[in-house]
């Protein structure tokens, strides 16, 4: 139980939750390389490994003697919570003097666990300090060393651990005095001492910015790895290490679905694409889909183009229905959009209504030329004399048959869509090559997903290039409503919609096999339980965000099935170089702390 005294902030004290997020904050940005569900860093004094002499308070980061201070047998010593992580690289601490007491016999400095605290730091073995009283440095001996000046009320001292050469310095109101030990063994507490009375010591592990420039002196060390790094010999091996990296990156652009910027680099650097273009794109659009929130029609259009896939994948077929569910509740699954069809007065009143689909939200005239003055629906369907059907998928449910769109084409852009390969002419096998923003495909009806004279056929998985997914760009936002619009509801509020939705959710039950699946739909369900889903303790679920993770899914389950590996060899090797140097940095590797991957991605 930690000590409270004077000054003390309890638990829930707003002031206390502020100070306890910038300690966070400057912690992370000093120690990034820590984990601290693995290795807490030290924060306070502890209140269990401390002589009785010691006595805390200031939530255990004053330090207070209250001891008889005869002698030397009266000294007392307080270690921190936690010994300093390796994985810090260099770590800092300071101590204020609030008061000097009788004789000053203070001692700042470190020492490992067991080492008795009825002793300054410095005086045993595998102890280290730095004495006010004289300016003497101790290591391991009751006898010191001159090291710097003495310290009183008001000096505050920094002791700073450098855990890449393993030494120590110390520091007065923010100035170096040197390095005082070297060859420190690893795990080692901030550590300080007492021994007469009125000696009063304040301790700042990161609570407040510090009065040394630790981070330009982390600076100075980072950029010395960083160099090395740069400078480490590649030699006759530096050709064979850029074949090996261009078909990294080639295969990552192929991975995300960046087809132009794929075909671009290979012909810049004649490497070789290993999947189809065509595939790529399908893929690409599947992606898109998703990400846009129209997650019936992205099932849809695997299970055409890839037939069998999520059948030998029930588990990625649950999350992708769990998630359509959740898509109908946003009103961006086409199972529920078709139902939110408004006369052209209606649209003109809630033109950025999150249920509107644009190609339903808009005043079609390709639509009253055929003469459909406003097309309805039933279970997402249009009645097929309305409309001549052309089927993008041959035998497609009625999730993507309420997408039907104008017959006038649209233009495709791919996510990098500043390509290069759009403005540059090449031969007539390049010019199948275009980037995505070029392509036009001419939209197509489909009706109750069964088309009639189609001529769409599946090759190994893809379509061919003038058949590939399409829809229109401006459906395939993020799914939100714009700012402007009225308070959102449960699908627009239109209860056809909403009876759908309770009607899909109740067959998604079926998928509801094990403990993680009835939790995905509890959570899912849950949803229903409030008039704003979007601002309820399990909004998060229609975070756009949230479709991240299961379009990724999706993309590898796609790419496994092809014979593709399903997480492309760029990533799968910074992942190892990441989790090799943290190990490292753990194993007391020091530098490794400030050779982080991140650092040389930007």
């Amino acid at each position: 139980m930690a000590e409270l005294g004077a000054g003390s902030l309890l638990p829930g004290d707003p002031a206390l939750n502020y100070q306890e997020h910038e300690l966070n904050e400057r912690l992370k940005r000093l120690y990034p390389a820590v984990n601290e569900e693995e290795t807490p860093l030290p924060r306070s004094w502890s209140p269990k490994d401390k002589y009785s002499y010691i006595g805390l308070s200031q939530n255990n980061l004053r330090v207070h003697y209250k001891g008889h201070g005869k002698n030397h047998k009266d000294a007392a010593s307080v270690r921190a919570t936690h010994p300093i992580p390796a994985a810090c690289g260099i770590y800092y601490f300071e101590v204020k003097i609030v008061s000097k007491g009788r004789d000053g016999y203070m001692g700042i400095g470190l020492s490992a666990q067991g080492v008795n605290m009825n002793r300054l730091p410095g005086w045993d073995k595998h102890s280290y300090g730095y004495h006010g009283d004289d300016g003497h440095s101790f290591c391991s001996s009751g006898t010191g060393q001159p090291y710097g000046p003495t310290f009183t009320t008001g000096d505050v001292i920094g002791c700073c651990v450098n855990l890449i050469n393993n030494t120590c310095f110390y520091t007065k109101n923010g100035h170096s005095l040197g390095v005082a030990f070297t060859d420190l063994p690893p795990n080692l507490y901030p550590t300080v001492g007492l021994q007469t009375p009125g000696e009063i010591v304040d301790a700042n592990f990161g609570q407040h910015p510090f009065v040394f420039d630790i981070e330009d002196y982390m600076s100075e060390w980072r950029a010395k790895i960083h160099g090395m790094i740069a400078r480490f010999p590649i030699g006759e091996r530096l050709g064979e290490w850029q074949a090996v990296l261009q078909n990294m990156v080639s295969s990552y652009l192929v991975h995300h679905g960046y087809c132009a910027t794929a075909t671009a680099f290979a012909r810049a650097t004649e490497t070789v694409i290993q999947e189809d273009p065509t595939s790529i794109k399908n893929r690409q659009r599947i992606q898109k889909l998703v990400l846009a929130g129209r997650v019936g029609e992205a099932i849809e259009a695997t299970q055409q183009l890839y037939p069998g896939l999520l059948e030998h994948n029930p588990n990625l077929l649950f999350m992708l229905k769990c998630r359509q569910f959740v898509e109908m509740v946003n009103g961006t699954d086409s199972e529920v959009r078709c139902f939110s069809v408004r006369s052209p007065k209606s649209q003109d009143s809630y033109p950025g209504s999150p249920c509107l689909s644009p190609r339903h939200g808009a005043i079609n005239p390709h639509l009253h030329s055929t003469g459909v003055d406003s097309p309805s629906c039933s279970n997402g369907v249009t009645p097929p004399s309305k409309s001549k059907s052309h089927g993008k998928y041959p035998g497609v449910s009625s999730a993507s048959s309420s997408s039907s769109s104008s017959p006038s084409s649209v233009n495709y852009s791919e996510t990098n869509s500043t390509d290069s390969t759009k403005s540059q002419p090449h031969s007539a096998t390049s010019q199948q090559e275009t980037s995505d923003s070029e392509m036009e495909i001419e939209a197509e009806h489909y009706s109750n997903g069964v088309t009639e004279n189609s001529s769409a056929r599946i090759m190994n998985g893809t379509y061919k290039h003038q058949e590939i997914l399409q829809a229109d760009q401006n459906s395939l936002g993020n799914g939100v409503s714009d700012d402007n619009c009225p308070s959102r509801q449960l699908c627009g509020g239109n209860q056809a919609a909403t009876e759908r939705m309770i009607q899909f959710g109740q067959l998604c039950r079926e998928y509801g096999k094990n403990a993680t699946h009835k939790k995905m739909l509890q959570d899912a369900f849950s949803l229903l339980a409030y008039s704003d889903p979007w601002n309820c303790p399990v909004g998060q679920q229609l975070d756009p965000t949230q479709r991240e993770a299961i379009c990724s899914a999706l993309n590898s389950a796609i790419l496994e099935s092809q014979n593709l590996p399903k997480q492309p060899p760029l990533m799968l090797a910074l992942g190892q170089a990441t989790e090799c140097v943290q190990l490292m940095a753990r194993v007391r590797s020091g530098s490794c702390s400030f050779a982080r991957v991140d650092n040389f991605l930007h």
